[in-house]
């Protein structure tokens, strides 16, 4: 009896005893099962947004782009710009968002456009989705961990997909080709880098926006499974999106080459990979060659033309290394101020044509600044005294073209461009100007590699041309081909 009663015992504290050890080891499988849920990564993982909490998902701003700014607006944007222009992924967001006019103290600057502008730029950047906190701990499956850094930003790319898609899905095809267009001068500013992002956009082989293909974001943006099974996810994809730049190899192999153009060394490494990537993308070189000579950006500056709201679109993308200062730098020296005077009297900033830089009033000076969205300092620098000259020739001043095209041609204010060069000489000549006539007679004569052919009847047309309207050495010229021919009859 009493060793049985003993053996109850014993039982029944052993009993008791497991009570809470089997909750402990429920409990802890739960936390671990908890955390390899938390703690799975952007391939494949799950992620615990939280529905329609904007406050909740989006990544922490600082205070200067979230700050009110209903009293200098323009000054917010301005240094918005300043940052988006230089790559900030969260400066480039945040000017989607103003030009959306989400806050009602931006209505006033709404413009669709330039906010899709910002929005495909963020979407851009490998600032949003390259990983920050990715460890393979190895181990039940090799967790990855995920950092809250790096969940934050995915729900800021899932919402710009969304908003973007809105966006252009709204717009006529000439808008959208306006946002593709803008997106393309950007990131033709930032040299190498930017290069190699428009590569990107347009090979198949990455994701809409040039992240990896498998991306989350860039998998919902296809359409295809992006796992878990959130009720936000669209099925359908964003067709508006992931159709803003089409794919294509020719595109994807220039935007390559003129990353190598610029010098970097690991462009010329990406381009070699590229063409190993894929058969026959190798076979595109001589033609692409050709295409690169030509390509020019979209636009001289940005923007061409006045918004509607008033506030223009400041051009932060400065002039960056040794040749852009030293082109910079003959501005003072080497072109006459005259030329810029005429500039500023076309675009209605001066009455008359100054001569010097002392003969503007602070005031013409603080116009042109406004107008190009620059800060209003009442010193006319020298980059204001080329964007005045490129903002008289867009709008159709044919001395200002003129003067574009020879500063290209001589890299007088801006690095030599031949391409550019012949594009404003054929504008300018395109509107009667005699010289501009005798510089394409030039081009079709002598032959520019992959700009102007080789033409002689073209040269002796345009030649011709130009003496008719007037131009002397045209003229002259002329004369002594004429004088030969008649020397020639002569002699029979």
């Amino acid at each position: 009896m009493s060793e049985g009663r003993s053996n109850q015992e014993d039982g029944s504290r052993f009993g008791r005893g497991r009570g809470p050890v089997a909750i402990a080891a429920v409990a802890g499988v739960l936390a671990l099962a908890a955390l390899g849920m938390v703690s799975c990564g952007d391939r494949g993982g799950v992620q615990f947004w939280q529905r329609d909490a904007a406050t909740s998902n989006a990544c922490p701003r600082p205070a200067s782009l979230t700050g009110s700014e209903f009293n200098a607006q323009e000054t917010g944007l301005r240094a918005l710009r300043r940052a988006a222009f230089r790559g900030d992924f969260f400066a480039q967001l945040e000017l989607g968002g103003r030009y959306a006019a989400i806050r009602a103290t931006d209505k006033n600057i709404e413009d669709p456009i330039e906010s899709a502008t910002w929005y495909a730029m963020a979407l851009a950047n490998d600032e949003g989705y390259a990983p920050i906190n990715r460890v393979d701990r190895g181990g039940f499956g090799g967790w990855r961990p995920l950092s809250k850094y790096d969940d934050c930003r995915a729900w800021e790319r899932h919402t710009a997909y969304q908003r973007l898609d809105r966006q252009l899905g709204q717009m006529t095809r000439e808008e959208q080709e306006a946002v593709r267009d803008r997106v393309i001068y950007v990131l033709s500013t930032q040299d190498a880098y930017g290069y190699r992002t428009l590569a990107r956009l347009h090979d198949g082989l990455y994701g809409p926006f040039g992240e990896p293909e498998d991306n989350r974001e860039a998998r919902e943006a296809w359409g295809r499974n992006a796992g878990g099974n959130s009720r936000d996810r669209n099925r359908r994809g964003y067709y508006a999106a992931t159709n803003l730049f089409q794919r294509n190899d020719v595109d994807a192999y220039l935007y390559n080459y003129l990353a190598v153009q610029t010098g970097d060394v690991g462009a010329y490494v990406l381009l070699k990979d590229f063409e190993r990537s894929a058969p026959s993308r190798d076979t595109y070189q001589r033609f692409v060659e050709t295409k690169a000579r030509q390509w020019t950006p979209p636009f001289e500056f940005y923007p061409n033309t006045a918004p509607q709201s008033g506030v223009p679109f400041s051009d932060e993308s400065r002039p960056r290394g040794d040749a852009y200062e030293y082109a910079l730098g003959r501005m003072g020296t080497e072109l006459p101020f005259l030329h810029v005077g005429r500039a500023l009297r076309y675009l209605g900033v001066s009455d008359t044509v100054a001569q010097r830089p002392e003969d503007l009033s602070k005031r013409q000076v603080e116009t042109l600044e406004a107008m190009l969205g620059h800060p209003m300092e009442g010193r006319l620098s020298y980059l204001e005294r080329v964007r005045a000259i490129q903002m008289a020739a867009i709008n159709g001043s044919s001395e200002a073209q003129l003067v574009l095209a020879v500063m290209y041609a001589e890299g007088v204010g801006l690095p030599a461009d031949y391409a550019r060069a012949f594009k404003w000489f054929e504008e300018a000549a395109r509107q009667g100007s005699p010289e501009a006539k005798f510089a394409m007679s030039s081009y079709f004569a002598l032959g520019v590699a992959g700009v102007a052919d080789q033409d002689k009847a073209q040269a002796v047309a345009f030649r011709i041309d130009s003496a008719l309207s007037g131009f002397g050495p045209s003229a002259g010229r002329l004369q002594a081909v004429l004088a030969q021919v008649s020397r020639s009859q002569q002699r029979r």
